[in-house]
């Protein structure tokens, strides 16, 4: 028997229908060449035959008690029928119709009496791809770890026919650790392992609060973003409601890599600013364009190496993007500028101060959520974005192609729009979801597109006239 951290409790206890706290995972792939007719069919049979290895947290639900903490227990009753489902989709975009049916696969709340996952295989109308759409609760797992527990669970060679679910690729025992700790001490004692970095946790805490001061006061210019400043004028923010819809975009990796040397840049500075790009012009369309830098929550991965317990072991930062700019030349620079003031700051300090900045503003925010004060009160951000990494290499399932893997993960309070970045095979896929609210979602993704190519066309020129004088 597990306890529940006090992050992991959150996603229970400020769930609602309108604001469910899963994550989820969309894969697309493409069928061995002499796949038979009922390839997928007998794929969704041996997932539901294979239930003799199944694993914690995947036949486990929460327990509460007057006298105990909250804790995961096994489900005695356990019945796979209650979480592997089939389906086929019509119409005539595969692709369109798939989206149509995730963003009311993911809209749903899930139950409690039973282990809160699902897979759903998807069977397209061309009989030459199909889809696995995953979900599971956040208390579960974060997203970095549900990446790892779904690449483990393919093969690297196309030859492998056997079929590895997911809920058979982890320990055999349920790891105690951080994640398994119900009181805010114990984390951060955890964290730190000795008494000497608790108090270090406590300092660290007492520094990021010190900068935020400064930062309100403006007596200091880009050491922290400042939370519940942000804009709220925008679709972007507001109280969460029901009904999701998810959006997709990619960029060959070689794109990436090329801008990062040419402008010496990271990944995610080139990402976030074609994002900024993407969200600014997306908001001209909506009619409330503003003037001040977006604000972004973006996780941190706060696993030391080898670490492979359950639950949550993340921290959220908050980021300032650019000014308001057309030239994407000079929103790059301002957010690689941004980026190192945030990771000057999360080095500062020790891991559990960071957890437990994101444990205290977290819970403000779920608060706020839970009274229905999204619309009242300012955001702590206008979105989150984060950025998974994924294997290099591609995947399969018993000889099926993985072509593309997209994350789809819980919208936080106040926020109608979350972007996941995913590297996968030579692409950077860029998982898009939001409310039904969020009007022309697909738009926004095909803006991201349009930000590459205007990153590219401005940066060259630009390097190339620096060179000659």
């Amino acid at each position: 028997m597990a306890k529940l951290s006090i992050m992991d409790l959150g996603f229970f206890l400020t769930e609602t229908d309108a604001s469910p706290k899963h994550v989820g995972g969309l894969l697309m792939f493409s069928k061995p060449t002499a796949a038979a007719d009922d390839y997928v069919e007998k794929l969704v049979d041996e997932y539901a035959c294979n239930i003799d290895e199944i694993r914690a947290p995947f036949n486990q639900i929460i327990q509460f008690s007057v006298f105990k903490a909250p804790s995961w227990e096994c489900d005695k009753n356990f019945d796979i029928s209650k979480h592997v489902f089939y389906h086929t989709i019509e119409g005539d975009d595969f692709r369109d119709s798939l989206y149509d049916l995730i963003g009311e696969l993911h809209s749903v709340r899930m139950d409690r009496s039973r282990p809160m996952w699902e897979m759903h295989v998807i069977q397209g109308i061309d009989d030459k791809r199909f889809a696995l759409y995953t979900k599971l609760h956040h208390a579960y797992a974060d997203g970095v770890t549900m990446s790892s527990w779904l690449v483990n669970s393919l093969s690297e060679s196309a030859r492998t026919k056997s079929v590895t679910p997911i809920w058979s690729v982890l320990p055999h025992k349920r790891r105690q650790s951080t994640a398994d700790s119900i009181s805010v001490m114990k984390v951060l004692t955890q964290l730190g392992g000795r008494y000497t970095d608790y108090i270090k946790a406590f300092t660290g805490l007492s520094k990021l609060s010190a900068q935020l001061a400064l930062e309100t006061l403006n007596l200091t210019k880009n050491a922290v973003a400042v939370p519940f400043r942000a804009n709220s004028s925008t679709p972007l923010t507001g109280q969460v409601s029901a009904g999701r819809q998810i959006a997709t975009a990619a960029v060959d990796m070689e794109r990436v890599h090329r801008l990062r040397k040419l402008t010496r840049s990271t990944l995610n500075h080139i990402a976030l600013t074609c994002i900024d790009g993407a969200l600014h012009r997306y908001l001209q369309d909506c009619g409330t364009d503003i003037n001040e830098p977006i604000t972004i929550q973006m996780p941190v991965n706060l696993r030391k190496s080898g670490d492979d317990s359950l639950g949550n072991k993340i921290g959220i930062v908050l980021v300032e993007l650019a000014s308001k700019t057309t030239d994407p030349y000079e929103r790059l620079r301002e957010i690689g500028f941004t980026l190192r003031n945030v990771r000057y700051q999360i080095d500062g300090v020790p891991p559990a101060s960071v957890m437990a900045y994101t444990v205290l503003l977290g819970g403000v925010s779920l608060i706020a959520e839970a009274l229905k004060l999204g619309d009242v009160l300012p955001p702590l951000g206008n979105t989150l974005v984060s950025n998974v990494p994924g294997p290099a290499k591609a995947l399969y399932l018993k000889g099926a192609k993985l072509e593309e893997m997209y994350p789809i993960s819980a919208l936080t309070p106040s926020n109608h729009l979350n972007i996941t970045l995913y590297s996968y095979d030579g692409r950077l896929q860029f998982g898009l979801v939001a409310t039904t609210a969020m009007p022309n979602l697909n738009v926004l993704g095909d803006y991201i597109h349009d930000a590459f190519d205007d990153l590219e066309k401005a940066v060259s020129p630009s390097l190339l006239a620096n060179t000659k004088k």
